[in-house]
């Protein structure tokens, strides 16, 4: 519908919003998207996002709304950076493009050395990808033919968590452990097999009381795995420091430490995936270090540059580069697009905007604040559980809170795309509603919220909650 003499009542912006409606429906494929909704007599308006300032976002139409997911575990430093875009304007003037094969530009190699910087151990050797599911499939790669280069050609393999996403692209999707993202594109890479996650709300009730001992049986699982699959076949074990799917678990204490002596016992490598973790988002750059352990690899992406420009990297320790120095090997890799000099431009402005602004203390002070008024709401009778760590959380909900009894495929259906997803999106906050596994609200914000932003977060999850609860 536009403007015409025949309606003349519509205003220019519902004009030009109707406008944008239409050529969405026609002709843009959205992603992890039921486009039904969109078509039919009465279809459901695509939410066009146009301006984002601070830790907010406004939509077509002028509506504003708390952007409780940063995007998507993305814009840490807030939306309407000056700093971020003149940072690109900058580089682009100057070299707007040239690949890393066989080349290199300054702002890669700046923000080579400051990655290797924050990154703890010997994580020293840096390899850019354009995202997360791209850094995942490269070091799947690199495991490979380390081992291969090292006369241990048989490890292949790789183990990773239940209900963990790891990416996209068929290795990735391989070792992402959620079943109904991955039957529709099967048979994918073999060799990725899957062990327990470490959500303790659901762990067995002589494992629940004890955390420490449930992170210990966890990571045991893992050496079981590998002793079953055989230490001589398996390459790698991919964890997230706080798994992501499933709703935010956080390791329980002594998990990591644990799964290190798993790997260096039976020679496997272990790859932590910080595309969510990294960058300030559970408090520190990466959060292997916040957590007291070093991977032999990070993945990362997502917040390295705020979302202001598309970047992500596989960070390797030296050890791994070794077998590359002579002879004529190399890693036969790599991505049209990976370290763009004005990504990487983006990635430095956006590192000194995390020193001189201390992002990461933001989150180490507010972060407790966080959990402790979101905690407020398992007065409800719907929230099982509140868990996370830092600017990441997850709110589970149940459908009886004494058994922890939760809902059906019908129920969480209805629950979260029935209601909840549309009800949070107009009382003004934007988050994810998610039933990879039991049904969660996740919640993880630009990092430079407090207290009072808290607060109305809560609110609004507290009435729109107390309303699906009345509605079940």
């Amino acid at each position: 519908m536009t403007t015409t003499p025949e309606n003349p009542t519509i205003p220019p912006q519902d004009a030009l919003t109707q406008a944008l409606q239409e050529k969405a429906r026609d002709n843009l494929w959205l992603h992890f998207t039921r486009h039904s909704g969109y078509f039919g007599p009465e279809p459901d308006p695509v939410p066009v996002i146009v301006r984002g300032e601070g830790h907010r976002i406004f939509d077509s139409n002028g509506r504003s709304y708390i952007d409780g997911l940063a995007g998507l575990f993305v814009v840490q430093a807030g939306h309407g950076r000056e700093e971020l875009a003149e940072a690109a304007a900058r580089q682009a003037r100057e070299l707007a493009y040239f690949p890393l094969w066989s080349y290199a530009t300054p702002p890669a190699i700046e923000l080579a050395e400051r990655l290797a910087h924050y990154a703890p151990g010997d994580l020293n050797r840096v390899f850019f990808t354009t995202g997360g599911g791209e850094a995942v499939e490269s070091a799947w790669k690199l495991a490979k033919q380390y081992w291969k280069l090292s006369g241990k050609p048989l490890k292949t393999k790789v183990i990773s968590r239940s209900i963990a996403y790891h990416g996209t692209t068929q290795g990735a999707l391989s070792i992402t452990g959620i079943p109904g993202l991955k039957q529709m594109f099967e048979p994918l890479v073999p060799g990725a097999f899957r062990v327990p996650n470490t959500n303790i709300y659901r762990a067995a009730d002589d494992l629940r009381g004890d955390p420490k001992q449930f992170g210990r049986w966890a990571a045991d699982r893992i050496a079981e795995a590998i002793e079953f699959e055989g230490p001589d076949t398996v390459a790698a074990v991919f964890l997230e420091p706080v798994q992501n799917a499933g709703g935010c678990f956080p390791p329980p204490p002594g998990y990591f430490e644990r799964v290190r002596e798993i790997c260096d016992q039976y020679d496997v490598l272990l790859v932590s995936d910080e595309t969510i973790c990294a960058f300030g988002r559970v408090g520190g750059m990466f959060a292997c270090s916040e957590m007291g352990y070093v991977p032999d690899i990070i993945t990362c992406a997502k917040g390295m540059t705020s979302g202001y420009s598309p970047i992500g990297a596989m960070i390797a320790s030296d050890r791994l580069f070794e077998p590359f120095k002579d002879g004529a090997n190399y890693f036969p890799h790599g991505y049209t697009f990976g370290g763009h000099p004005v990504s990487s431009a983006v990635a430095l402005a956006n590192l000194d905007l995390f020193e001189n602004e201390g992002l990461l203390e933001n989150v180490r002070t507010n972060g407790p604040v966080f959990r402790a008024t979101l905690e407020r709401l398992l007065d409800l009778p719907i929230v099982g559980d509140v868990r996370g760590e830092g600017f990441f959380y997850g709110i589970e909900l149940v459908k009886d809170k004494n058994t922890r009894t939760t809902f059906d495929e019908d129920e969480s259906e209805r629950l979260l795309r029935g209601f909840l997803s549309k009800a949070l999106f107009e009382a003004g906050l934007y988050c994810r509603a998610d039933d990879r596994g039991d049904p969660v609200i996740q919640l993880s914000p630009p990092l430079t919220l407090g207290p009072a932003d808290f607060d109305e977060i809560e609110g609004i999850l507290r009435g729109v909650l107390t309303e699906a609860w009345n509605q079940l």
